[in-house]
């Protein structure tokens, strides 16, 4: 009788604790799922807010052909941040769509003993070149994000950088420069 008992406490117990292992897998993936979709809301809203800066960048000047958000061409970074940056967006002035390019380079340093010109360029960890097709007259739908791996050992320094753009293999504009501090932690 006794073996009964025993084993009918056994199943008992594993009982509740299946239970309770998939009421917390349930609440698990509703949580994840919550945190996974407001990250992704919020990106959504990040976006839709540099579209709309850049689009008023543009329309304060009919001339522009490339503007940068935030506006100030002055970047500041720590030593050892990762993924931070900048966005640019181009115009085509012309009369036709055509596909434009572009190349950011490092142009100098303040610290040219300890960071090259080479090592400024690695910096950039995302968006140092690109191509993009845009229709006579307007501007890039999606504006270029360009991002930044400050290494933990970087000296801190300026650095200038230019982007040139090219517009079906021919010059659109010159280099227009920015820059880059790096800061100590």
């Amino acid at each position: 009788m006794k073996n009964k008992k025993a084993a009918m406490e056994l199943t008992m117990g594993t009982l509740v604790t299946i239970v309770l292992l998939v009421m917390v897998l349930i609440l698990g993936g509703y949580f994840v799922n919550k945190i996974f979709f407001s990250a992704r809301g919020t990106i959504d809203q990040i976006d839709a807010s540099v579209k709309s800066e850049v689009s008023k960048l543009f329309s304060s000047d009919e001339t522009k052909k490339i503007v940068f958000y935030p506006g100030s061409r002055r970047y500041e970074f720590k030593k050892g941040e990762k993924g931070q940056g900048f966005a640019f967006s181009i115009r085509n002035l012309g009369e036709q769509a055509g596909t434009f390019t572009y190349n950011i380079s490092a142009i100098e340093t303040s610290c040219p003993n300890s960071l090259s010109l080479s090592q400024a360029n690695n910096l950039i960890s995302l968006g140092k070149t690109g191509s993009v097709s845009i229709p006579a007259g307007d501007i890039m739908e999606d504006p270029k994000l360009v991002t930044f791996d400050i290494p933990g050992t970087a000296p801190p320094c300026q650095i200038s950088y230019g982007i040139t753009i090219y517009k079906e293999g021919e010059l659109y504009s010159s280099s227009v420069d920015f820059n880059v501090v790096i800061k100590p932690k």
